[in-house]
């Protein structure tokens, strides 16, 4: 059986030399995942992002999270936060030079449809940056 949620990482160069990780899920039609912050920790496991420790660059600021859905859900008997579609999330960075490198990390994510969950997943990733990193849509 295949995931229902894939995922997809890039560098988007940004303003300022800043540099915008994407991290993009894509949920299967009726699956979701759940958000990086839950109203208690009682229920599904939150989506975690973490970024393995580099003195090639800088983080600035906080990630960046879509909106998610809020809603009761009957199965863990409480409200969650998800998301479904295709949700992006964004770490801006700055390069602490102007050579290429590569960010590595992992993220941890738990998915469900309205019959079942799956066991948490945890994927590692690796997103090279490079001084030629196309710009982002102005």
């Amino acid at each position: 059986m295949g995931q229902p949620i894939t995922w997809a990482f890039a560098a988007v160069s940004g303003t300022n030399g800043e540099v915008q990780l994407q991290l993009t899920a894509t949920a299967e039609e009726g699956w979701h995942l759940y958000a990086t912050v839950l109203p208690s920790d009682e229920g599904p496991l939150p989506t975690s992002f973490d970024l393995k420790p580099s003195d090639q660059y800088v983080r600035v600021g906080a990630l960046l999270e879509p909106e998610a859905t809020e809603e009761y859900d009957p199965n863990f008997g409480m409200d969650v936060r998800y998301h479904s579609g295709s949700p992006r999330f964004v770490q801006r960075i700055k390069p602490t030079s102007a050579a290429a490198f590569v960010v590595e990390g992992q993220l941890e994510y738990m998915c469900c449809n309205d019959v079942t969950c799956l066991p948490p997943r945890i994927v590692p990733f690796s997103i090279p940056v490079s001084t030629s990193t196309p710009e982002l849509d102005r």
